[in-house]
């Protein structure tokens, strides 16, 4: 079978090998014959070692594709059923899922210190638990979520991970109110999905801010109003809301120093929601004098922030109806072979999502 697999944490470049095969097929388990995935910046972020990931390890974990067989206890799916990969699945029992807090549940975090693979040299793992850059996977039957034959393969596998997580930062954490003023700091595929969802709950003002001006111009296609370069971000602020600064910043990038920026450029009373998965050791420096007086809401967002299945079928919903576009989201397609090119185009900005056909 093949995969790409990352031999050590800190490399650039994946190896596409044909000698992997999956491993812990048995009961409540599933194995998926992986149709397409979409490149994340978390994968490039687990590759660099600032998300924790044992290695060697296949990334990707947002992917879509078709059971090829079912282990025992399994009765809710069969072969053939379409399905796209859910890398954080509620067990249903933990506190954070009796709670209705399901993005919380630390099931698949369990499963990313399982080996998912195996090579003649010895264990590989799956980013996340999971690991969609190859042909196959094997997860719990959880992490395998029926979707309608009506969707496809591509547009399923981005429902997997950065939809939903920039839709339900918008829709879910921020719940944002209509009227508002909205500034989205850093446009890829995630931080256009949020200018989506802040387009859908009826934003008045969307600021799309991203260095990179292919992306900006793509925020402006997806309904942000503006879009500027980090730098004309004050002037901005200063046009869209007379220097109050915003009722909602999206802070969509993953470091401390955006994070900063987002907060200063946030009003008074007004709401900062963390999108960005970041390091563990990068901090985010706030006084406590500020934090007192300026009464800002500082609320993260996790896989957006809300029940996932719930999630999955409302984007499907949205989506047929022709409320959110996910198709332009695909910027660039490749096959596994030229995964390597996939991650170039994600470092250097110039693709939203990149389609890996598998």
């Amino acid at each position: 079978m093949r995969a790409a697999v990352l031999h050590e944490t800190g490399q650039e470049k994946l190896e596409v090998l044909d000698d992997v095969e999956t491993t812990g097929f048995g009961p409540g388990k599933v194995r998926v014959r992986v149709r397409a995935t979409g490149l994340c910046h978390s994968d490039l972020s687990a590759m660099s070692g600032v998300l924790p990931q044992p290695a060697p390890f296949v990334p990707g974990h947002e992917g879509a594709g078709e059971i090829v067989e079912v282990g025992e206890g399994v009765s809710a799916l069969k072969p053939g059923d379409r399905v796209v990969v859910c890398w954080l699945p509620a067990c249903g029992a933990c506190p954070s899922c009796k709670r209705g807090q399901t993005e919380l549940c630390l099931t698949g975090f369990m499963n990313a210190g399982t080996p998912n693979f195996r090579r003649p040299t010895g264990d590989v793992f799956g980013f996340a638990g999971t690991g969609t850059f190859a042909e196959e996977v094997v997860v719990d039957a959880g992490c395998a979520v029926p979707v309608p034959d009506d969707v496809p393969y591509d547009i399923a596998a981005l429902i997997g991970c950065g939809v939903t997580t920039g839709l339900g930062a918008a829709l879910n954490t921020a719940d944002l109110a209509a009227g508002s003023s909205v500034a989205v700091i850093g446009c890829g595929g995630v931080g256009i999905s949020v200018v989506q969802g802040a387009r859908l709950k009826g934003a008045a003002e969307i600021v799309a801010v991203d260095p990179v001006a292919s992306r900006r111009e793509a925020a402006l296609r997806f309904g942000a109003t503006r879009a500027v370069s980090p730098d004309e971000l004050p002037d901005a602020k200063q046009r869209v809301t007379a220097g109050e600064g915003f009722d909602y910043v999206f802070e969509v990038v993953g470091r401390s120093a955006t994070a900063r920026t987002a907060y200063e450029n946030t009003r008074r009373g007004g709401t900062l929601v963390v999108v960005g998965a970041g390091a563990m050791d990068d901090f985010l420096q706030l006084n406590m004098f500020e934090l007192f007086f300026d009464e800002k809401r500082i609320l993260p967002s996790l896989y957006g922030g809300g029940d996932v299945l719930r999630s999955y079928e409302r984007t499907i919903a949205l989506w047929r109806a022709g409320r959110i576009d996910l198709a332009g989201l695909i910027t660039h397609r490749v096959p596994l072979a030229d995964i390597n090119e996939a991650l170039d185009q994600m470092r250097t900005g110039t693709a939203l999502r990149t389609s890996i056909e598998i």
